[in-house]
């Protein structure tokens, strides 16, 4: 029986660390979400004619509540045929499968959730960053087969969402949040409609342990999201399948150590709880660019973490860097760059980025890069919050040689900030408070905007240039199949400038600027050499879970963001400001939830 099963479960969480074992509202959530998983096998049995000596798994458990032979019993139907739902669950191939205890150790280990959040969570959007929208939901279902050792795990959705802007970006289901444009341009006098299934998602989760103490994790997830040089919509559109995450991760709960090795979301990002992979706080929004003000990247990178009994978090990680200089759009008369490459107020050449090769995308530039980028972050777990805090460093490289021909130079620079996150239970599963910032320099690729992260110096050499990110975010939960949420974000870049010998100012934030042909309207665009300075955001939507039971579940989605773009202002007194509505309504089919 399911609810002999409580009582193992049970028995595992009151030898755990007392973090767990003290919160029996979470204990009781078990309970009730048990007796919920036990009514609904009880309902499939019915419906397949199944007798009750069956095997049921719940959550990667074997519980077997009547006679039964050998070590791997099947469902059978009465006419003996096999029931393909029933029997994939439990489906072995080339060896023995997890011990109870190793399977237990994993549930425990990898689906964190379930022990500190209530199970059921993940199906009545109660969550701050349901997994269901913001990921794939993969961790709260149990293995649909096992090899060897290994369970796995399948997640994903179906994504068909329907976009409206009201200035044309030309831009998928990712809004470029930076682009939009000023009245100069064509664009900005129409909008736009762009319907999508490219954020539809899929993804695997492999899990096996060595010992109970010890857990291995193979992750892969996947969208349609890339664009192939044959991509179009016209007829077939042609887009493609892209890495989102593909990691592996090592996790010992006796020593509370865990590594993670692959592309995953950046440890900038904030956290539900802990520093584990899958638990990131990311805003239950639409957009596959998330909204102005939150932080994150997702890059390869190798991450080391530290629990304190499940409490106190210590994560260090080295990710791949990558920088966005600003050489463009500097000045009408007087561009920061000239004759290709060539600083114009010194005569120096530069070399800074170069264009892909090998597996690398020829039609893409890349930055010199120096060394990785560094996350050290501490976070805190208590009942009714969670708190991050965190330092980043970074290391910006160009090469230079000067008017005159001298040798060539390499130029490095530092840069960095410091940030922090905290998820408020403010009304515990009705009501959740969100909040990040990161401050520093150079810290512009951390931003959905895509704020430059430097510019240069006369000489050469690279210069960051102080920025700051935010956003704070209120999401509630009515019902258990209702979830609604409000985000306002902002993105700031501050001034980097030095003046030439001619006389004019370089670099990111001048003043000198004539900038009254962006207010000019002209079929063929203009020019705007305008420098943006902030965008800011307010977004509200909601999701409501439609549809669930064996067939899998259905949900939809509505929002809208009103955005505004501001510039710095030129040296005849204009101030460019744009800004734009978007508003998306999406439908989703999640067939293993």
């Amino acid at each position: 029986m399911l609810l002999g099963g409580v009582a193992i479960m049970l028995g595992s969480v009151a030898g755990a660390p007392a973090a767990w074992a003290d919160d029996m509202a979470e204990i009781r959530a078990l309970h009730a979400e048990m007796r919920r998983l036990e009514a609904k096998v009880e309902q499939l049995e019915a419906r397949h004619g199944m007798s009750r000596g069956s095997q049921n798994v719940v959550a990667g458990r074997t519980l077997r509540s009547g006679p039964h032979t050998g070590s791997s019993a099947a469902y059978s139907n009465p006419s003996g045929q096999i029931s393909a739902m029933p029997d994939l669950s439990r489906l072995t191939i080339g060896g023995p499968a997890l011990s109870d205890d190793a399977q237990a150790a994993a549930a425990a280990e990898n689906t964190m959730t379930e022990a500190i959040i209530p199970a059921q969570a993940k199906l009545d959007l109660d969550s701050s960053s349901p997994l269901a929208i913001t990921q794939t939901g993969v961790d709260s279902l149990p293995p649909v087969f096992r090899i060897g050792g290994v369970s796995v795990r399948l997640g994903g959705f179906i994504d068909f969402s329907n976009i409206y802007r009201s200035k044309n970006l030309t831009s998928g289901p990712a809004t470029s949040w930076g682009s939009f444009p000023y009245a100069n341009s064509p664009n900005a006098h129409t909008g736009e409609y762009r319907p999508s299934a490219q954020l539809t998602r899929l993804s695997v989760l492999l899990q096996g342990s060595p010992t109970k103490d010890e857990t291995l994790s193979g992750y892969i997830e996947t969208d349609f999201g890339g664009a192939a040089g044959t991509a179009n919509s016209y007829q077939t559109n042609s887009y493609t399948p892209r890495i989102r995450q593909a990691y592996m991760t090592y996790s010992n709960t006796k020593w509370g150590f865990h590594i993670l090795a692959g592309q995953a979301w950046s440890l900038t990002t904030g956290y539900t709880q802990g520093l584990l992979s899958r638990h990131e706080q990311l805003p239950p929004v639409v957009d596959n660019n998330q909204i102005p003000g939150i932080v994150f990247t997702r890059v390869p990178q190798i991450r080391f973490i530290k629990d304190f009994g499940r409490k106190w978090w210590l994560g260090l990680s080295l990710e791949a860097p990558q920088v966005a200089y600003a050489t463009s759009g500097s000045a009408g008369d007087h561009q920061m760059l000239s004759g290709g490459d060539t600083l114009a107020s010194s005569g120096t050449t530069l070399l800074y980025s170069n264009a892909g090769s090998g597996m690398l995308n020829p039609n893409a530039k890349y930055s010199m890069d120096v060394a990785p980028d560094i996350v050290l972050k501490g976070a805190l777990d208590t009942k009714p919050a969670h708190y991050e805090i965190y330092g980043l460093a970074r290391w910006f490289k160009a090469m230079s040689q000067s008017a005159d021909g001298g040798p060539i130079r390499e130029r490095v620079a530092f840069a960095g900030g410091v940030g922090g996150d905290v998820t408020v239970h403010v009304i515990p599963r009705y009501l959740q408070f969100t909040g990040n910032v990161l401050a520093g320099q150079g810290i512009g690729r951390y931003g959905p905007a895509m704020l430059p992260d430097a510019t240069f110096k006369a000489n050469g050499t690279p210069a960051p240039i102080p920025e700051i990110i935010g956003s704070m975010g209120l999401i509630g939960h009515p019902t258990p199949n209702l979830l609604v949420y409000l985000y306002g974000g902002v993105e700031s870049a501050g001034r980097r400038t030095y003046t030439g010998t001619d006389g004019y100012q370089y670099g990111y934030g001048v003043n000198d600027l004539a900038l009254a042909s962006c207010d000019v309207e002209q079929i063929s665009g203009g020019s705007c050499d305008a420098q943006t300075h902030t965008i800011a955001d307010l977004t509200v939507g909601g999701w409501w879970h439609v549809l669930q039971g064996g067939y899998g579940a259905v949900m939809t989605g509505v929002q809208y963001t009103y955005l505004r773009k501001f510039a710095y202002r030129g040296g005849d007194g204009t101030d460019p400001t744009t800004g734009g509505n978007t508003i998306y309504v999406t439908f989703r089919y999640l067939p293993f939830q």
